[in-house]
């Protein structure tokens, strides 16, 4: 009988443990969900060249492939970077998005202009204040 006494311990051992594991605890300092509603704003506009819009033609499709793999082989370039838009519209390029610093900037639309050439370029990328 000791044996089987043991046993219901154990189990309401783990049982009780298992049950403050999977509780919500209450963290102090917890930071606000990011809102990005005033970036989007300008997206509004029915003028705003958007992601969406992005042709599926296999020229405008392989130019964007293009310019992001330019942007995500150079490791210089900060996370914000590295994850800009790039819209491509009959040949036309859009650049949208933060990046960290001016040096990021011109390094992403250089690279874009290598692919795309100089006229075809259009830089909407801002710098993102310091956090």
């Amino acid at each position: 009988m000791k044996f089987g006494k043991r046993l219901s311990v154990l189990g309401a051992t783990l049982f009780f443990g298992a049950s403050l594991l999977a509780s919500p605890v209450p963290q102090s300092g917890q930071q606000p969900a990011p809102d990005n509603t005033k970036n989007n704003q300008g997206d509004a506009s029915k003028d705003a060249t958007t992601a969406d819009q992005q042709k599926m033609n296999p020229a405008d499709r392989n130019t964007t492939k293009q310019i992001r793999k330019s942007i995500m082989q150079d490791q210089s370039l900060s996370t914000y970077g590295h994850n800009i838009k790039i819209i491509t519209q009959d040949g036309k390029v859009t650049l949208k998005g933060p990046v960290r610093t001016a040096d990021d900037k011109a390094n992403i639309v250089a690279k874009a202009v290598a692919v795309a050439g100089a006229d075809n370029v259009t830089d909407q990328l801002q710098i993102a204040p310091k956090q």
